[in-house]
């Protein structure tokens, strides 16, 4: 049983606890004393808002931030213009961005969610719709869900991680911290890369002849 925060990150705060540029971090947050040695077990981006869990434990925070364990992260997108089924059936399909192929993903197109005032707002303009997408993915590539919306025409004007595995933002406002606990399973402990392998007698190895003895 570990110890997990789970923390609704507001806009323009960076998700780390120091930063040499005096920017907002977890830090005019989270109380280093009363939570020592807890990190960031994934990130989000410094534009980005929604959930991030913070553990002291090295396995639990592998377990969470590794894209081997496929623990599903659900993001909440608003873009600017009017997805198309086809739209959403390439970000399901999986695109082929400049470090590679996503792998396919959930995608919907979602009533706009009851969220907290950003500050600033996003930019608005003119005769241009903006809509919501909900988006799950289970890997995590550098400002991925942005990406992906670009590669198919719709911006992402505002980005929200809404839930990491079993946990979601229902019950925390922007800037609100929570404690809460996991267990992982014996099979979670060990990534696949960190199996040591087993030890057994080598195969298609040839037996020395025996030799008999004459008995004197």
């Amino acid at each position: 049983m570990a110890s997990v925060l789970l923390f609704n990150k507001p806009y323009k705060v960076l998700c780390q606890f120091t930063d040499a540029e005096g920017r907002d971090t977890l830090a005019n947050y989270i109380d280093g004393k009363r939570y020592p040695g807890f990190y960031a077990a994934g990130r989000l981006d410094y534009d980005s808002e929604g959930l991030v869990a913070l553990t002291n434990d090295g396995q639990v925070q592998h377990h969470l931030a590794n894209p081997a364990f496929k623990l599903p992260k659900v993001y909440w997108v608003q873009v600017e213009g009017v997805p198309q089924e086809s739209d959403l059936a390439k970000l399901r399909q999986g695109l082929t961005l400049k470090d590679g192929p996503t792998k396919p993903c959930k995608a919907r197109i979602i009533p706009e969610p009851k969220l907290w005032c950003r500050t600033p707002p996003i930019r608005e303009r003119e005769n241009v719709p903006t809509n919501w997408l909900e988006i799950t993915l289970t890997e995590g590539r550098n400002r991925q869900v942005r990406r992906m919306t670009a590669a198919i025409g719709l911006p992402t004007l505002r980005l929200v991680r809404y839930a990491i595995g079993p946990w979601n933002l229902s019950a925390l406002a922007s800037g609100d911290l929570e404690t809460t606990t996991i267990h992982l399973p014996s099979a979670a402990k060990k990534s696949p890369s960190s199996r040591t392998p087993t030890r057994g007698k080598p195969q298609n190895r040839r037996r020395k002849p025996s030799v008999k003895r004459a008995k004197p």
